[in-house]
């Protein structure tokens, strides 16, 4: 029921004027903060340098996939990345060289792997990548792919070729091992890969 034209003195105008202004300002208020809160959010998943989720946010992704693995049979693959020497290449080229060759390396993976596939960062210059619907050897398969189109693909800094090579390990998610357990499975198996001559 509205007031009366009659009625509304220019006190009760400003009053409701005030009012309706702090309620519009309110509304902005709440906007900015649902978007801060969508930020904190991504900020929460992803990592801080590359486009790709965060170590904590990919071990969710990992028990997610297990555990679809153990309930429909519907295996995964693993796939555990690590940058060869990338010390070397922070001594040799800068610390800025570090941060392109992590970021060209996850280009590279990225844009070869499905959509549906998932990549993350495990930390300094490793990385996991998540095959959905693979086998143990459609992840192997895809693993040394992947190993072999980075060693393909230097990066370039200043017209200056720096090699890239990865060390590359790969198992199948079966829901058979927990997520930590198939990720050290998959970390041992890079160490094993690193080992040998390529």
């Amino acid at each position: 029921m509205g007031i009366p034209e009659a009625e509304i003195t220019p006190h009760v105008r400003d009053a409701i004027m005030s009012l309706m202004a702090e309620v519009d300002q309110l509304r902005r208020d709440v906007e900015k903060m649902r978007t801060r809160i969508r930020e904190a959010e991504k900020l929460a998943d992803h990592d801080p340098l590359l486009p790709v989720l965060n170590r904590r946010a990919f071990m969710q992704e990992l028990g997610r996939v297990t555990a679809y693995a153990r309930r429909y049979g519907e295996p995964a693959g693993l796939a555990y990345l690590d940058i060869d020497n990338f010390k070397q290449i922070n001594d040799t080229f800068g610390h800025a060289a570090g941060d392109a060759a992590l970021k060209h390396l996850v280009g590279i993976v990225s844009g070869n792997v499905r959509e549906t596939d998932v990549v993350g960062r495990l930390g300094g210059d490793e990385f996991g990548v998540i095959l959905v619907r693979s086998d143990e050897p459609s992840a192997h398969a895809k693993a040394e792919a992947l190993r072999l189109l980075i060693s393909l693909h230097p990066l370039m800094m200043d017209d200056v070729e720096v090699p890239l090579s990865v060390s590359v390990g790969a198992v199948v998610l079966d829901g058979k091992q927990e997520p930590q357990d198939a990720l050290a499975l998959a970390d041992r198996a890079m160490y094993n890969a690193k080992r040998k001559p390529q």
